[in-house]
């Protein structure tokens, strides 16, 4: 019978298998270290301590606003505007509120734009808007109560 000569597996070997492994898991490690920081800045509130004692509060405001009933259908009109469209528990639109906006840029590339909707219809309201992807808060006044909510404007 023949007989083959199998290759010895050597230092040589051993180093490029540790060099691949190595290289893959740094190389893996690198982009999405890379993805991380620059899709989202880090920065959710300014001081903790300060939001945990706040907590309760904002549980409070986000209940009130739930139990009002109130809905808003945010969109993207022509000319760079975003049109608000805001209706009471019944459905019924809420005109005449006094509503004020602030757009913030998701990842913070972008600075915040404060805006003050006018009526155009009955319970819509526009204000100008850049072109981008916005996180829109709303504080709406109307019949004697103040209401909150957030949506996304792209």
């Amino acid at each position: 019978m023949a007989q083959l000569s199998a290759r010895p597996f050597t230092g040589r070997h051993m180093a490029f298998v540790m060099i691949g492994f190595f290289g893959v898991v740094i190389g893996v490690n690198i982009l999405l270290a890379n993805l991380a920081v620059s899709t989202f800045s880090g920065t959710v509130v300014e001081n903790s301590y300060v939001a945990s004692q706040e907590f309760n509060r904002w549980l409070g405001a986000a209940k009130a606003d739930k139990a009002l009933g109130w809905h808003m259908a945010l969109a993207r009109g022509g000319a760079g505007q975003v049109r608000f469209t805001l209706s009471d528990a019944s459905g019924r639109p809420l005109t005449g509120a006094a509503v004020r906006a602030q757009a913030d840029h998701p990842l913070g590339a972008k600075a915040p734009v404060a805006m003050t909707p006018r009526e155009v219809a009955p319970g819509v309201y526009e204000a100008a808007l850049p072109a981008g992807r916005w996180h829109v808060g709303i504080e709406v006044r109307a019949m004697g109560h103040v209401w909150h909510a957030e949506d996304d404007a792209l």
